[in-house]
């Protein structure tokens, strides 16, 4: 069990669909476990809607989004031409400890995709973001 998929979409919130359904179909064929679908599910869509919403000040531009399936391990490689961000730095730390009520609205969604993968790494070159990030299939 070893596929790679490589997708290049519009960086727009309408392209996530369309994502969603080449994960189902991967994971339909890789054998992944529930888990391991929803998690991807949630990091890609939490990325890619950052990226559509905050990473362009106009503009069409196109990210890239490849997926590596392994017997033990799911390789994730998110490319885009946006603004610099690496959100393994650049991202503030959400109050955890603060209740629903007192926390401002936002903010959570990058520590939710922290927590969720096992490794991530982010480097920026030739003008572009690479966060590249692994899940186990410890499942």
């Amino acid at each position: 069990m070893s596929e790679k998929l490589s997708l290049k979409v519009e960086a727009s919130r309408g392209e996530l669909d369309h994502i969603t359904a080449a994960v189902e179909e991967l994971g339909e064929r890789e054998d992944w476990p529930p888990a391991l679908v929803y998690r991807v599910h949630l990091v890609i869509e939490e990325l890619l809607l950052n990226i559509a919403d905050y990473g362009y000040d106009g503009g069409v531009h196109e990210v890239e989004v490849n997926f590596i399936s392994e017997s033990d391990a799911l390789t994730i490689e998110i490319v885009d031409d946006g603004r610099p961000f690496d959100p393994l730095s650049d991202a503030p730390l959400p109050d955890v400890s603060a209740s629903a009520d007192e926390r401002p609205i936002g903010g959570l969604g990058i520590h939710l995709v922290k927590n969720m993968m096992d490794d991530m790494r982010y480097r920026r070159e030739n003008g572009k973001n690479h966060l590249t990030m692994v899940s186990l299939r410890n499942e």
